[in-house]
């Protein structure tokens, strides 16, 4: 029964993986500005896991704190900007450099925690946040011989900063410490959204945008697929997941990520971007084992 329970584990976080991995083909097809984009899911998230803690009777425990709700809304706040920003690094470059980029975040973390864990950065975390930043220099397209275009670099540029706050989000789930992960992710999702709202309110004309039968599709999925259903896949797999195996399996979102570029946008890396991602993908995993 606990070998199946594990199948059944596994295949939920095989699944999650596989969804995060298209979020940037997806948005690839969606005519709608990133700040509407995060707003949205943040809002259709919210509404998906409160519904399901609702329907499938799950027991949310309540009374985490003051303190520990304002970092999650803090956190969360920092969330929606993430989202945004990542939406518009694709926008500006190809969904494989942006995923890079925003997979600098171990390593963002790692160069942090000196400053707010008081962690002793060690020999090896230091060769391997090098040989990420050499991977980055890599991806960026700069050794390739030809012209980074303006657009790509701010694209470059946007996805770095998305993994910056991301790694602020990181950071601060670990200041918090143990919360339930539905409660948590509730507050999280919905504190993005109304994070957004100020920023939609005042750099939208909302009557202005247009709303065609696509674009309302791919919303929703975002929304409820990749965020929803995602996040409960995920959830419900890691409480029966050793963290290791958790480590290993999350890298199937990059790898998803490159591999339907490639196929179905016809955006591929150069042997310099393929030796720059196995850099990036390969010192963040031996950075988390740690």
């Amino acid at each position: 029964m606990k070998e199946g329970n594990q199948k059944s584990s596994m295949l939920m976080l095989v699944s999650a993986m596989l969804i995060f991995g298209t979020i940037g083909i997806f948005r690839k097809y969606i005519p709608l500005s990133s700040g509407l984009l995060a707003c949205a899911r943040g809002f259709q998230g919210t509404l998906f896991l409160f519904l399901f803690v609702i329907i499938s009777g799950k027991k949310v425990r309540h009374g985490i704190g003051g303190k520990k709700v304002a970092l999650l809304m803090v956190s969360g706040a920092v969330m929606g900007l993430n989202w945004m920003l990542l939406f518009e690094a694709y926008n500006y470059t190809t969904v494989p450099i942006a995923t890079l980029c925003y997979y600098m975040e171990p390593t963002i973390v790692i160069l942090m925690s000196p400053m707010i864990f008081q962690e002793r950065l060690t020999k090896k975390k230091i060769i391997c946040a090098l040989i990420a930043i050499v991977g980055m220099i890599f991806v960026s397209g700069i050794l390739d011989g030809n012209h980074v275009g303006t657009g790509s670099m701010k694209g470059i540029l946007f996805g770095l900063a998305a993994a910056m706050l991301y790694s602020m989000v990181v950071i601060m789930n670990k200041l918090i410490g143990q919360v339930d992960a539905y409660e948590k992710t509730m507050i999280q999702l919905g504190s993005a959204a109304l994070a957004m709202v100020p920023y939609v309110l005042l750099t939208e004309k909302i009557t202005e945008i247009s709303w065609d039968k696509t674009s309302v599709i791919m919303l929703i999925l975002v929304g409820f697929v990749h965020t929803g259903i995602a996040y409960v896949l995920y959830f419900g797999s890691i409480e029966k997941l050793p963290a290791q195996t958790i480590a290993i399996f999350s890298y199937l979102d990059p790898i998803t990520a490159l591999l339907l570029a490639a196929l179905l946008l016809g955006e591929s890396l150069s042997i310099y971007g393929m030796l720059g991602a196995a850099f990036i993908l390969g010192t963040a995993f031996v950075s988390e084992r740690s």
